[in-house]
């Protein structure tokens, strides 16, 4: 089996590429990634590429359908994944993460690629706080990045065919420790705030709701999205992936941090805009057709993770807002170092 992860070198990838090779321990392995993060590691071992077969640097939008050679699975994970990216660039987070998306759908279709499997995401119920939002839900989808995940279901439902399937997963939030962590994500942010500082700051009142997901039980969604069958869920399948166990308010995720670090003190700006991005995700489809497939690490298993990796780097920056494990500050410095246009595309 060949498998293409485009994006492999962000949040998700690290993880990816070693449940895969768990998995199929006779897979290829294939990454392409612009590397915009790339040398953002987060682990006192070696590099995470180190377990992927061959690597390719490029621009998602430029994408050489010449890979796509006998490869069997595409797992689409390239995109601007971040709201405050998102907001600011719209135009390139549509390009990138719905146009290039779609382009590289059809050059994998047109190559002979069996399964497309394609990173979504729940952040497409927007606000939708009245009952638990199911895949037949009314969508709301109110950031840029909502919007070009949307966009690209709709127009991968019309590759479909019975030689080309197509798996949306609808991830929940992303959380826990990763190779590449990233701080900007809500439950990362306040262990990287306790560790650090001993102290939780939760810029919102704390009353939005969040389903959340461990990245590694995203990979392991993934795994199994390559080899679903037809016969479970049809040739084109859009599905919530992540728990019922896991829909919480913003407040209560840094009170699991506080119990399990009692000394931490948590601040709630109660005068804070509210904050509409605010939903809880039903996840039973997920349960039902993925069954041996169920996220493994619960919330306070996942925050004795984070605590523990953070301790391993040796990580003490108390001022991690403005730190390049934040994405939209790593987008302005290579802003600001010419690397990549307003388009952020590489300037060669």
């Amino acid at each position: 089996m060949k498998i293409l992860i485009t994006g492999n070198l962000g949040y998700v990838g690290p993880g990816l590429v070693r449940e895969i090779k768990h998995r199929y321990p006779t897979a290829e392995i294939i990454g392409y990634d612009v590397g915009y993060f790339a040398k953002y590691v987060t682990s006192p071992s070696i590099i995470p590429e180190a377990f992927a077969d061959v690597q390719y640097y490029g621009d998602i939008r430029n994408f050489p359908a010449e890979i796509l050679t006998d490869v069997d699975a595409v797992v689409s994970l390239a995109a601007i994944s971040n709201d405050p990216i998102g907001n600011q660039f719209e135009e390139p987070t549509m390009a990138i993460n719905y146009k290039a998306n779609l382009n590289l759908a059809k050059h994998a279709k047109e190559s002979g690629v069996r399964r497309f499997i394609f990173a979504s995401s729940c952040s497409v119920y927007g606000a939708a706080e009245d009952t638990p939002r199911t895949e037949k839900s009314s969508l709301n989808p109110l950031t840029a990045y909502a919007k070009s995940k949307i966009k690209s279901e709709e127009e991968l439902e019309k590759l479909v065919t019975p030689n080309f399937q197509v798996t949306c997963l609808r991830f929940a939030t992303a959380c826990g420790m990763s190779e590449r962590l990233r701080l900007d994500l809500v439950l990362n942010d306040f262990v990287a705030g306790a560790v650090t500082a001993k102290k939780i700051d939760i810029l919102s009142d704390g009353t939005p709701w969040r389903p959340l997901i461990h990245v590694l039980d995203m990979a392991r969604a993934i795994a199994w999205a390559i080899q679903r069958n037809d016969d479970t869920g049809g040739a084109f399948l859009t599905i919530n992936t992540g728990s019922n166990q896991w829909n919480y308010q913003v407040k209560d995720l840094a009170y699991a941090v506080n119990n399990y670090l009692p000394e931490v003190k948590v601040f709630i700006n109660e005068n804070a805009e509210p904050d509409k991005r605010s939903y809880r995700v039903n996840f039973d489809l997920f349960e039902k057709l993925a069954p041996f497939q169920q996220p493994q690490y619960d919330l306070q298993a996942t925050v004795n993770h984070l605590v523990d990796g953070l301790r391993s780097i040796g990580f003490a920056d108390q001022d991690f807002r403005n730190s390049e494990l934040m994405r939209l500050n790593v987008i302005k410095s290579l802003l600001s170092q010419q690397v990549i246009d307003s388009n952020l595309a590489l300037i060669t």
